[in-house]
């Protein structure tokens, strides 16, 4: 069976830890501006590119930047700085969808992946852009059965890109979907004058309308479905099929997620994954899998348009339908090495013994664990409360400033 890349979004050097430490194979992200989540909180900025190419070169982990947006004239000068020290720093690839991307990163012989927003969709479309780039996203309306036919057709062609590798196939296999054709949407153009297509995507799709029958006025709420809203898409219980259809890229969409979304999601499928190529992927564990993915930011979940369903599955509420939540803390303190013992400020709420907490940071990443002992203001105890100072045994380490939070369960409406 085919090695699978798992490709893990990272909005931040927390997101980035937790995507390596939880066995991703590569990495995206985007760098201030002229990328699809440009008005994100979550960017990076072009000091940190030699961070994140040694951080990820030294677990053998590919990094590509996003500049994936539509480019005018007065942003090529950005776009020729960001590609050049993306080289520099050595960046494994960009992901683009502008040809003035594509040829900026071609000329000093960087390697290019083409974005969904090109909407690749037949084999043609491929032999085209091969001329320029190894890596191809197809567009995300493709059935698996229409996937596998252009990979097919790859390998019996043999159609390389300039590495004079075969081209490879990325398709996205987890996270949040679009109504629009591969991310394509003027909605928010529209109503808010702020271009999805430029990374400021108001989502006004995720809201809840009412229809008005424009000759009697007569109102009527959709029920119970926000009809532009899909589903999350998630690929984990049909896996086996996703691979045999021959691609080599599986992304996991989210770069505006936190970072114990990143490292749950990415745990799940690297285990999902692995098991595929051992021989243990069962019915049992995808069980088990989909129970820890809903624990995380999800809008409920479907297999998008993979299995050839022609209408989409839509979300009935705005918001998350996690079956668990965090609430924070207090932060870290202090970290004492040989006994290998945390110290942490709790600043709000209660912290007990049999609680699960979750210490998240920029090179701690985002590490989940039961606390199991545990000293308040130096003496042994199993309740801290706000003000305490709490010591708790880790099995790594933490850094001051650490974010500390419990994990508990969330009621979600049905």
């Amino acid at each position: 069976m085919q090695q699978i890349e798992l490709m893990a979004p990272a909005g931040n050097f927390e997101s980035l830890q937790a995507a390596l430490d939880n066995g991703a194979d590569s990495v995206y992200f985007g760098v201030e501006q002229l990328n699809m989540r440009a008005r994100a909180t979550v960017n990076f900025t072009l000091d940190d590119l030699p961070e994140i190419a040694k951080r990820c070169q030294l677990k053998q982990v590919r990094t590509y930047l996003t500049l994936n947006t539509i480019i005018y004239d007065h942003d090529l000068s950005i776009v020729k700085t960001l590609i050049n020290k993306a080289k520099e720093a050595g960046i494994t690839a960009v992901i683009a969808m502008d040809q003035a991307v594509i040829m900026t990163a071609r000329e000093i012989g960087m390697e290019v992946h083409i974005s969904t927003q090109i909407n690749i969709t037949n084999i043609e479309t491929v032999k085209f852009y091969a001329m320029f780039a190894d890596t191809m996203v197809l567009s995300r309306e493709l059935s698996l059965r229409q996937v596998k036919k252009i990979t097919e057709y790859i390998e019996k062609d043999q159609i390389k890109g300039p590495s004079g590798k075969l081209v490879e196939i990325e398709i996205f296999g987890h996270g949040a979907l679009c109504m629009a054709v591969s991310g394509k949407c003027y909605m928010s153009l529209h109503s808010y004058n702020s271009s999805a297509n430029r990374g400021a995507c108001k989502q006004n799709c995720r809201k809840k309308y009412t229809v008005i029958e424009q000759e009697t006025g007569f109102e009527m709420e959709i029920d119970n479905e926000y009809i532009m809203s899909p589903k999350d898409l998630c690929t984990i219980d049909i896996l086996d099929e996703v691979v045999n259809a021959g691609i080599t890229v599986l992304k996991i969409e989210g770069r505006g997620r936190a970072p114990e979304y990143v490292a749950k999601v990415i745990s799940c499928y690297r285990d999902a994954i692995d098991s595929l190529n051992n021989g243990t992927y069962q019915k049992e564990k995808v069980i088990t899998w989909m129970q820890e993915l809903e624990k995380v930011y999800n809008r409920g979940f479907w297999n998008g348009y993979y299995l050839g369903q022609k209408l989409g599955e839509w979300a009935t509420g705005s918001g998350s339908h996690a079956t668990q939540k965090k609430v924070y803390l207090g932060k870290g303190t202090h970290y004492f090495p040989k006994p290998q013992i945390g110290e942490f400020k709790i600043e709000a709420y209660d912290i007990s013994i049999g609680d699960t907490i979750l210490i998240t940071g920029p090179t701690t990443g985002a590490q989940e664990v039961e606390v199991g002992d545990m000293m308040v203001n130096d003496e042994k105890s199993e309740k801290g409360k706000k003000g305490d100072m709490v010591t708790i045994p880790l099995g790594f380490r933490i850094r001051p400033s650490d974010k500390l939070y419990k994990i508990v369960e969330n009621k979600v409406e049905a």
